[in-house]
């Protein structure tokens, strides 16, 4: 199991040395060809010649030839791990000027052949099954070369010596499992390097006197570690590290893949605490064994960090407050143990010269530095991922911590009723993040009161309750991943600056949002179910006003999700008009519209007399229908006329002139009383007769017609026949108008036919009169039967 992890951490290492590499490869001008895992046993052929990154790695490649790559003139960086290349002629390289990073781990490398044209920054050739290491004196002339990774069974000093002269910033440096037959404690002596990694043989137990401190080393890491046995194999790690003593530019430490006792592991950090070493860091620790040790000595440390993470133990069974003792009484600035399954941590004993602490990924209660007080010092708290599960607790905790600054409780259980009484935090605390809880709304009653980063991501979070304490102070506020409907209102944030509210459940965002937070600088709101209605609108325009940089994830994040129509459609495309969403604008300008075409339309029929016509062709469709519905025969039977005209005398003129050459030159017959009055009979007689004997009775009317008194007589029978007759024969001609108070009182049904405007008016106008005629003789036609000669 050791082994496993031990590959898996030394894949990581190199992944991570590409990873520093790639940084730079963000300009355009780079050309990447990834042919990894693409089952390769040679290198592909035909690659571009734009190529400057070339990955294939982890492949079955069991030789480079200078044909393979003599064309990738551009060719900066050459990936060839993970492959089964057994030798190596450095030449193939030679056209290769502009290579500069070149990875041959995990190989089966045993031989290489060197050439003086290649000068490389990264060149890696660990994890190969090198017996001494590949260093040929053309090493030497590599100027620039900033990362070397060899592989070797055996160490000599002299092997040294072709890169003494070289500056290097680091070596990784992996010894086979045949290490330590032949080994010259000596051997790393003439390295100049800034930072060495060491990773040891997995063997059973640690039995190497290697003299890891190289003078000019600022940085060592060693990995693969195993001492069980107090007698032996701790012992040879034990001088390892008492040598480290001999180095005083070495500051920093790191030990990886530890399985050793409990005893020895804090032994191992007892001698690290009397050396030069500022930053110390222990990973992947498995113990074992109960411990004894007790009487840590605290004095004369230079150690400024310290950190342990994932550690597991076979046994737990010694009393676990004697190692929280230990820990919690160094005297350093920065703590950390996190992955170790601790249950509990003690407070120190004394005041505390903490600055940092860091249990994160552990099995803490809410039980842990209760009523302490000797953590006055504490600037950087973080509890992540662990068991706290009351907020109540959490603000009791920090109550002593004087000048506590930034407290993590993320990633655990916390919960807070509104109910639980005090909420006292300490009034120094000004970072607090308690994402990835379970804390609802009430949450807001309870917060620091100078706090200015906040984040609550990831909670159940449904709103911002109105009252809510100010926050005046807070400038960045996280409330991503929760269940909030709408924008906060800045009234109790009068500081905001950054609002984080993307992946909520907001669909329609108050407009006034921007008004509100006039001092927000950054807002990240998208990837919520947004409503495209008339809503929305004016947040859309507010939003569009505002800088991309201040508006995160603009436009991409920010799509409608209702209507289904609309869904998928980014805001910035959502277009309505102010017309359709403003119902008080829309009825105006449909009012205004109205009118304003009232107006136009009546203005038109005043200037071309529509009403007129319209009258003339309403009368015409009357009397047509009035006609269908006579029976014809019966009308033939009994007439002997179209129509019988009366007037006056003083309108002669007009009805000779006018009126009866239009209709007679129709073959309409008309009665006339100086032409059709039969001798001998009574005028009254033969207006009787004449009015019977004809289809229609014409009145010309005029001021005139209203002072003739035999005019009356011949409107007073006719509109009496009107009323026994099933149709309507009378038809009047207004020829001028007659004002109604000219209009004697005797004359009452030709009022009342007036007032119903049931007479046809003679135009003035020339262009009205072929109309005035056709509606006329339409009126009036009707076939008569032929009468006897």
């Amino acid at each position: 199991m050791m082994k496993t992890n031990s590959s898996i951490f030394h894949f990581a290492i190199i992944f991570m040395l590409i990873l520093e590499t790639k940084i730079q490869l963000t300009d355009e001008s780079e050309f990447l060809v990834d042919r990894s895992e693409s089952s390769l046993f040679h290198v592909p052929k035909n690659l571009s010649l734009k190529t400057t990154i070339l990955n294939i790695s982890q492949n079955y490649i069991s030789e480079l030839r200078t044909s393979d790559i003599v064309s990738l003139s551009k060719l900066r960086i050459l990936i060839v791990s993970h492959n089964r290349i057994q030798y190596l002629d450095i030449s193939v390289f030679k056209f290769n000027q502009e290579l500069e990073y070149l990875d041959l781990s995990h190989n089966e490398l045993w031989k290489i052949s060197c050439h003086p044209t290649v000068n490389l920054k990264h060149l890696d050739l660990s994890f190969n099954a090198f017996v001494g290491l590949p260093i040929c004196k053309e090493f030497g002339n590599m100027s620039q070369l900033e990362f070397l990774g060899l592989s070797a069974t055996q160490l000599q000093k002299s092997s040294v010596l072709p890169i003494a002269s070289l500056h290097i910033s680091k070596v990784l440096l992996v010894l086979g499992d045949a290490y330590g037959e032949k080994e010259d404690p000596e051997s790393l002596q003439n390295f100049n390097i800034e930072s060495l990694h060491i990773i040891f043989p997995t063997r059973k137990e640690f039995s190497f006197i290697l003299d890891v401190s190289v003078s000019t080393a600022v940085s060592l890491e060693l990995s693969n570690i195993k001492c069980v046995l107090d007698d032996n194999g701790c012992s040879y790690f034990q001088n390892v590290l008492l040598k480290l003593q001999n180095n005083s530019r070495l500051s920093n430490l790191t030990l990886n893949n530890i399985e050793t006792t409990w005893n020895f592991f804090i032994m191992i950090i007892q001698l690290v605490w009397h050396t030069s070493i500022k930053y110390f860091s222990i990973s992947n620790v498995k113990l074992q064994g109960h411990l004894d040790f007790r009487d840590f000595d605290y004095s004369n440390t230079s150690l400024k960090a310290f950190s342990i993470h994932q550690v597991v133990t076979d046994v737990f069974s010694f009393p676990q407050s004697h190692i929280y003792e230990i820990f919690s009484n160094m005297n350093i600035q920065n703590f950390t143990v996190s992955g170790t399954h601790m249950v509990h941590m003690v407070c120190p004993s004394q005041i505390s010269t903490f600055l940092y602490l860091d249990f994160s990924n552990n099995l803490l209660t809410d039980m842990v530095f209760k009523n302490c007080g000797n953590l006055a010092k504490l600037e950087t708290l973080s509890l992540q991922m662990n068991q706290l599960k009351e907020l109540a607790s959490i603000v009791y905790m920090t109550k002593e911590m004087k000048s506590l600054q930034q407290l993590d409780v993320s990633q655990n259980s916390l919960r807070y009723d509104k109910n639980e009484g005090d909420c006292s935090w300490t009034t120094s605390l000004l970072s607090l993040n308690m994402s990835s809880n379970i804390l609802t709304d009430s949450v807001f009653r309870c917060l620091p009161p100078k706090v200015k980063v906040l984040d609550l991501h990831n909670n159940q979070i449904r709103s911002i309750p109105k009252p809510i304490m100010k926050l005046e102070a807070l400038q960045e506020l996280n409330v991503a991943s929760n269940s909030l409907a709408h924008l906060p209102d800045c009234g109790a944030f009068s500081s905001l600056s950054v609002l984080i509210i993307d992946h909520n459940s907001i669909s329609n965002p108050s407009a006034d949002f921007f008004h509100s937070c006039q001092k927000i600088r950054s807002i990240r709101a998208g990837n919520n179910p947004f409503q495209c209605t008339c809503e929305l609108r004016e947040f859309i325009q507010n939003i569009g006003q505002v800088s991309s940089e201040v508006v995160e994830g603009w436009p991409d994040s920010y799509k409608c999700d209702y209507p289904e129509s609309y869904k998928g459609t980014p805001l910035k495309d959502f277009h309505v008009s102010q017309l359709s969403c403003n119902t008080a604008l829309l009825l105006v300008t449909i009012g205004v519209t109205v009118l304003v075409l009232t107006v136009t339309v009546t203005a038109l029929c005043m200037y071309f007399d529509l009403p007129w016509y319209l009258r003339m062709v309403c009368q015409w469709t009357q009397t047509r229908h009035r006609a269908r519905n006579l029976p014809l025969e019966e009308l033939q039977r009994t007439l002997q006329f179209h129509a019988f005209i009366s007037y006056s005398g003083h309108d002669s003129v007009w009805v000779k002139s006018e009126l009866l050459p239009n209709l007679e030159k129709e073959d309409l017959r008309i009665c006339l009383h100086e032409r059709n009055f039969v001798p001998g009979k009574s005028i009254v007689e033969n207006i009787i007769n004449c009015i019977e004997k004809s289809y229609k009775s014409i009145f010309v009317l005029s001021p005139n017609f209203v002072q003739s008194e035999w005019c009356h007589y011949e409107l007073y029978f006719a509109h009496h026949n009107l009323f026994h007759e099933a149709f309507d024969n009378l038809i009047l001609i207004l020829l001028e108008p007659i004002p109604q108070y000219s209009i004697p009182s005797s004359y009452h049904k030709l009022k009342n036919l007036m007032a119903r405007r049931t007479y046809l008016e003679w135009p003035k106008e020339k262009s009205k009169h072929g109309l005035f005629w056709a509606n006329l003789r339409a009126a009036i036609n009707i076939k008569l039967m032929e009468q006897a000669k």
